[in-house]
């Protein structure tokens, strides 16, 4: 039987965001997961995040605020910030496989029963697909809305790694900053993202990991991606050349 992975939900105060997606994804994936969630300055659970789960039937008895010290010595498969502040203020884990930063509202100061029903919505929404993507042995067909795809291409770099993935079937980290000429975090960061959306795929092998397009994408999204290369050769051109002329460049099996 295979190993349950185990995945971390991180925000600030440990009351709502956190709280929420720890249930969810409890409650959508059943015991396919091991989770928890901690904040980097953990305060109570929100009685109107409580209010929320327990109007959707999903149970929130197991549910605590904890400190991200009372985990970081655990290993975690997944650890997942839901705000731009838990994801700068998150201290060092002592074994994570995948940092994957969200960034949803905090309902907390509008104080409104309906600002977090509409965080749960987006959380519940977000936590399906990540299920999907990562469900094993699972043969349903990946949805892609367009307007979600077209969002997440939206940023340059983002894009630029994924043409670059489809031009070499498959690259690692480092050969994604040489080509891209940014640091190694901001190019995990952009991975990361698009693995969310089921945009690539993963390989470990051993300990280094590699990026290939995710073989469940959609005739017209690569056709769009393929014109998207050929439209933009001028800007791919000086990150190919970086990347062909990478010293030492790794061999198939000893890159991250």
């Amino acid at each position: 039987m295979s190993k349950k992975r185990r995945v971390l939900f991180v925000c600030t105060a440990n009351s709502a965001r956190s709280q929420m997606a720890e249930a969810l994804l409890r409650s959508i994936a059943g015991d396919q997961f091991i989770v928890a969630s901690a904040g980097t300055a953990p305060t109570t659970p929100h009685p109107l995040a409580l209010q929320c789960l327990s109007d959707a039937g999903i149970d929130s008895t197991e549910l605590r605020a904890k400190s991200i010290s009372e985990v970081s010595q655990e290993h975690w498969d997944y650890v997942i910030t839901l705000c731009d502040k838990a994801s700068r203020e998150c201290q060092p884990m002592a074994s994570v496989g995948q940092m994957i930063a969200w960034d949803f509202p905090d309902p907390v100061p509008g104080n409104r029963p309906s600002g977090f029903a509409l965080v749960m919505k987006e959380l519940r929404e977000r936590i399906s697909l990540f299920v999907l993507v990562h469900q094993k042995d699972s043969h349903r067909p990946i949805h892609y809305p367009p307007a979600g795809v077209f969002k997440t291409l939206g940023d340059d770099n983002r894009l630029a790694a994924l043409l670059l993935i489809q031009r070499y079937e498959e690259l690692c980290v480092c050969e994604l900053t040489a080509a891209m000429a940014l640091s190694q975090p901001r190019i995990s960061r952009f991975l990361a993202q698009l693995r969310e959306q089921a945009l690539v795929e993963d390989e470990r092998r051993g300990q280094w990991i590699y990026y290939r397009l995710h073989p469940a994408l959609p005739d017209w999204l690569l056709t769009t991606l393929h014109a998207a290369a050929a439209e933009n050769a001028s800007i791919l051109a000086p990150m190919i050349q970086r990347l062909d002329a990478m010293p030492n460049r790794p061999a198939r099996t000893a890159c991250q």
